[in-house]
């Protein structure tokens, strides 16, 4: 009899935390490896909000707290809602999870029964899928396309929509392409949900405050006020604070909803760490001044990264609006041969090929739904941005 269950079964290993565990490891074993897998901001969590968890360590909050969030908390997320989102929300409407992947499984665990789809646009980010199989739900994809700039279009949208659809998922800007909506465009999916009123809506906002370009952000319950009653808004600190360790996710939505991700953190993680949360407390609240700049500079790598890779023999590297990630096609490298002798029959192949060559680490198209693509976290500095681009300039060029 095997050990694992049958819903285990489903369910494929996260590719981004194996292409970063394997680069460790070569890396132990004495190669020379550059990872651009892993999807956190190489900048220090900054120091008021550190000091902010000494305090709370100092002050004695290391007891439990409220299963889903301490009061001060949730008030601080509804303060950010209406400052930056123009979004009015109760505390009893606000979840705080132990990172942004439990907001989003809480509220798949919480919401789904066999034979209920959510619909999710590719290419997507890895765990969105495995996380609604995980819950006994159907993933149905939506495709996206290089031309379109990786977004959806209405069409394909209500396309894909059934009368078994329960969520539809966004995220903007997008990990793995670095895609954003603009207001129009949202606008447009809205219109077509607004079609659809048993259709719930989770938008992963988590790198909202990496856009590039002076693009506006904006979120599907701002552009549609008629969508507010079935939205979760999803966001966290982890990627505008550099606080990817501190794991606080947390999100926004109508009270029912929130009363049930409560009851199932109840039974599983309870409470997210009291002390990440009071540090949260202090990102939230404290001085926002660093966000911009840090934003600034992440638009000059996503620029010295599109131009290095469309330098590159066989690859096409699009401009994402957002995030830290670029997603290049490698289609003109398929079927060609390696410096190995391997022929490159699919972007895995490529991403394999190009570690064993240039010890360059980047997670193949494959995982996030969509090849043959490659995604690179370009959440480094510019100087081992150079070099890994560098490398892979040279692997391209030694591919016959």
């Amino acid at each position: 009899m095997s050990l694992q269950s049958s819903t285990l079964a489903r369910v494929k290993p996260s590719a981004t935390m194996a292409t970063d565990q394997k680069a460790r490891e070569l890396k132990a074993q004495g190669r020379d490896i550059i990872s651009l897998g892993a999807g956190e901001p190489d900048f220090d969590t900054p120091q008021n909000i550190k000091d902010a968890a000494i305090k709370a360590i100092q002050d004695g909050k290391t007891k439990y707290t409220t299963v889903d969030g301490v009061p001060e908390l949730k008030e601080a997320i509804v303060a950010k809602f209406a400052r930056e989102n123009g979004l009015t929300y109760k505390t009893s409407q606000v979840n705080v999870s132990p990172g942004g992947k439990p907001v989003i499984f809480n509220a798949m665990m919480a919401t789904l029964n066999p034979g209920d789809e959510v619909v999710i646009p590719t290419p997507y980010w890895v765990s969105y899928p495995d996380m609604v199989l995980l819950a006994g739900g159907t993933p149905v994809f939506a495709p996206t396309t290089a031309e379109s700039g990786f977004k959806l279009r209405p069409e394909d949208l209500d396309k894909a929509i059934t009368a078994k659809t329960r969520w539809v998922f966004l995220n903007s800007p997008s990990n793995p392409s670095g895609a954003a909506y603009t207001r129009a465009e949202l606008k447009a999916l809205a219109d077509v949900l607004m079609r659809h009123p048993d259709v719930w809506i989770l938008t992963d906002d988590m790198y909202e405050h990496l856009l590039f370009d002076d693009m506006e952000f904006v979120t599907i319950a701002q552009v549609e006020p008629g969508l507010y009653d079935r939205t979760l808004t999803m966001n966290g600190v982890s990627k505008a604070y550099a606080m990817t360790g501190w794991r606080i996710g947390y999100a926004a939505g109508p009270e029912p909803l929130i009363k049930l991700m409560a009851k199932v953190m109840s039974q599983s993680t309870s409470n997210p760490c009291s002390i990440s949360q009071w540090a949260a407390v202090e990102a939230l609240s404290g001085p926002q001044d660093f966000i911009k700049p840090n934003a600034k500079l992440f638009q000059g790598r996503r620029d010295l990264v599109v131009s290095m890779l469309n330098q590159a023999s066989g690859l096409k590297c699009p401009t994402p609006e957002g995030a830290f990630y670029v997603y290049p096609s490698c289609e003109g490298l398929i079927g060609k041969t390696a410096p190995s002798g391997n022929v490159i029959g699919s972007d895995k192949d490529f991403a394999n090929e190009l570690l064993e060559a240039e010890g360059v680490a980047v997670v193949f198209g494959e995982a996030f739904g969509l090849s043959p693509f490659f995604r690179i976290s370009y959440a480094t500095s510019n100087a081992v941005l150079e070099d890994a681009c560098g490398r892979i300039q040279r692997f391209c060029a030694s591919v016959k």
